[in-house]
């Protein structure tokens, strides 16, 4: 046995118990020693039976992601003998062997569970095959088990989507056998009981339900939809099928190539850095654990526009009490209403209750004052983007904010400093960036003025965990990390237009290329209007003699604003694109300018390379800490795709010699850390200041 598995008896019963916090990975060690626990009861005549369970607050959640760098990286071989030596013990022990379920068994926990001859769970847990969030498919024979216990139909979807499964769920599936009311040890020795002196049902014999009838091809055509331009969910389904046609020894062998070539891609790896990234934009240097985060149990809104009204429901989402604030009743309703109307789309959609709505929905205390606020331990303003009427609001919170109150500002693009210097405690001033829908966006870009005190950094990243979002701490300039970047991103777009590359070529090009909408697609969602309005306020910016274009202007003084007028680059129904706007042909003509079209390789690099090369002065300037920070704002927030890894780690992969060159053949100016690196051979990934 070793230090992270310890073994007992409970009368006739050995339990074997993971203790590997926090969450009982699969590390070096781990396995053998469950194979050791196993063996020796085995081999006791006293035992009877044998219970598998986790300590701590879940069965085993995965394997040991860090593992899997170590072997892409050439650090160490992929040793998968001792995990297979395990699944091999536990499978062919004389004696049943139930597996105790709590928490999570994903990914290689529910694979060793599978590997018992019984499972029983807490209806609280959950089970799950999410490989492919990481850009590889189950590798410890997850895609052969996994249907004949539930069926090749459900074992493909589970491996293919990553999706957790109830306990419920999985008891009807078949994928446990018994929920357990009560101490899960207890109901599971209990249970293993029940089934001494039975013989063992292997779950690799178990051949019935490969039988049953399921439609590989339409499994295939959804994963391609809704994970478009992923591989590993193909992969997935395509093993499972496996399962259905092979000897199962044969399906695990070929379970085993699957997954190495998926380990190897270059989608995996961007996957596994995406992973890793959300955990490392947490660490802010020079702030330890010794800087105690502020308690937040109220908050205040000002605005009940879209961004207000969404980062209301995102207080209420987590349990906090929060003032909402607007300057006339029928704005206040409007916002409320349309915090109701999606609220009361998730009950309908099945994804919520009645009875939940009305307890989140009480929490949210809508106001025409500033009655309460001095109540309010974070006070978050969420205007339009005018820097004088943002500071007026910050002189007023300054007056009447307790001391220790967080003040926060949702601007997207304006100087936290100016803001900041209108209050007598600009250590209490920061930035919290939401992105729209504030609800659903998983981002929250963290912006830290000169005077933004140690603490209210610490707070803000604390209460980003609450609010479940990523959050990611930035230095202050014009539009922080991601604005700041997208500008030319999308400057580059509306040029290829102007040019005579036709716009709607430029968004499929980038959509197909992986991301989430194209780039005037976006103008379109956001609003032209407000790009035009932070165009105005920062006009004195622009360089003379650099290009700027001009067409969303035009397009602005029209009164196209996109989506909400339901005309800007496309025209609209409600919010679905019928066609693109034809009133575009003639405004773009009216430029005059030489056309040319652009293909799809130059469509892609002009605008990537373009978010590439800012990306690289913003870290330069310190603005962003890390490149990690960058592409985890662009995974987060800008519809970036996970398996290219954020734009940053993009550049890595394609090489920054290549980025540099295509950057100087564009006549961009090369950001200097972006032409010393690639000079040297490095990467953004290795660079640190």
């Amino acid at each position: 046995m070793t230090d992270l598995v310890k073994y007992s008896t409970a009368g006739d019963v050995a339990v074997v118990t993971i203790d590997n916090p926090p969450v009982n990975a699969l590390s070096p060690g781990v396995p053998d020693g469950i194979r050791e626990g196993v063996e020796r009861a085995a081999t006791d005549p006293e035992i009877r039976t044998v219970v598998v369970i986790g300590a701590g607050r879940t069965f085993i959640a995965g394997a040991d992601i860090r593992e899997f760098g170590k072997i892409t990286s050439g650090e160490k071989p992929r040793d998968a003998t001792s995990l297979q030596r395990l699944l091999q013990a536990a499978e062919d022990c004389p004696k049943p062997v139930v597996m105790a379920v709590h928490g999570t068994a994903f990914g290689g926990g529910l694979e060793v569970a599978q590997a018992g001859h019984y499972r029983v769970a807490l209806a609280a847990a959950q089970v799950g095959q999410p490989e492919v969030k990481l850009g590889i498919i189950p590798g410890a024979a997850g895609t052969q088990r996994l249907p004949r216990l539930a069926g090749p139909a459900k074992a493909a979807e589970m491996c293919a989507f990553g999706d957790p499964v109830s306990a419920k769920d999985a008891l009807t599936a078949g994928i446990i056998d018994r929920i357990i009311d009560g101490d899960l040890l207890e109901g599971a020795i209990a249970f293993a009981r029940e089934v001494a002196g039975q013989p063992v049902p292997k779950t690799r014999e178990r051949n019935a339900r490969l039988a049953e009838p399921v439609d590989f091809e339409a499994l295939r055509a959804a994963a391609r939809k809704r994970l478009r331009g992923q591989e590993a969910p193909v992969a997935a389904i395509d093993a499972v099928e496996l399962a259905t046609k092979l000897p199962f020894e044969e399906g695990v062998r070929r379970e085993q190539e699957i997954f190495q070539k998926c380990l190897f891609s270059t989608q995996s790896r961007a996957m596994i850095h995406a992973f890793f990234g959300e955990r490392t934009v947490a660490k802010i240097p020079g702030i330890g654990k010794d800087v105690t985060p502020l308690p937040v149990s109220r908050a205040a809104v000002i605005g009940a526009g879209t961004m207000g009204a969404g980062i209301a429901m995102v207080y209420a989402n987590a349990g906090i009490p929060v003032l909402l604030k607007e300057t006339s009743q029928e704005a206040l309703d409007r916002g409320v209403a349309n915090i109701r109307r999606v609220y009361s789309g998730s009950v309908a959609k099945g994804k919520s209750t009645q009875d939940k709505m009305d307890r989140t929905l009480a929490l949210i205390t809508p106001t025409l004052s500033f009655d309460g606020f001095e109540q309010a331990d974070i006070i978050t303003e969420a205007v339009f983007e005018n820097m004088a009427l943002k500071k007026e609001i910050f002189r007023t919170l300054d007056g009447i904010a307790k001391p220790d109150a967080i003040l926060a500002t949702n601007t997207s693009t304006l100087d936290i400093d100016e803001i900041a210097s209108v209050t007598s405690r600009p250590e209490s001033v920061i930035g919290n960036h939401f992105f729209s829908p504030a609800n659903v966006m998983r981002l929250l870009e963290l912006v830290r003025g000169k005077a933004t005190g140690a603490r209210v950094i610490a707070s803000c990243m604390e209460l980003g965990k609450r609010l479940r979002k990523v959050a990611v701490l930035a230095g202050n300039c014009y539009g922080f990390i991601g604005n700041r970047m997208f500008a030319p991103y999308i400057a580059q777009a509306l040029m290829l237009a102007e040019d005579g590359t036709p716009f709607e070529e430029v968004d499929q090009a980038l959509y197909d290329w992986g991301m989430a909408m194209g780039p005037l697609a976006v103008c379109d969602l956001a609003g032209l209007d407000v790009n035009y309005r932070i165009r105005q306020e920062y006009k004195h910016l622009e360089k003379p003699g650099v290009r700027y274009p001009e067409v969303e202007t035009v397009l602005a003084s029209r009164g196209h604003y996109g989506q909400k007028t339901g005309r800007g680059w496309y025209v609209y129904e409600g919010t679905r694109a019928v066609g693109p706007n034809p009133e575009m042909r003639e405004i773009i003509a009216s430029y005059g300018r030489v056309h040319r079209q652009a293909d799809r390789e130059e469509i892609v690099e002009r605008t990537v390379y373009a978010l590439v090369n800012e990306g690289a002065g913003l870290l330069e300037e310190g603005i962003a800490i890390r490149s990690v920070d960058i592409d985890i704002v662009y995974l987060n927030g800008y519809g970036f795709p996970v398996w290219r890894g954020g734009p940053m780690h993009y550049a890595d992969t394609v090489g920054l010699a290549r980025v540099a060159a295509r950057v100087k053949d564009f006549g961009w100016e090369c950001a200097p850390l972006l032409e010393r690196l690639a000079a040297e051979g490095g990467t953004f990934g290795k660079w640190v200041r």
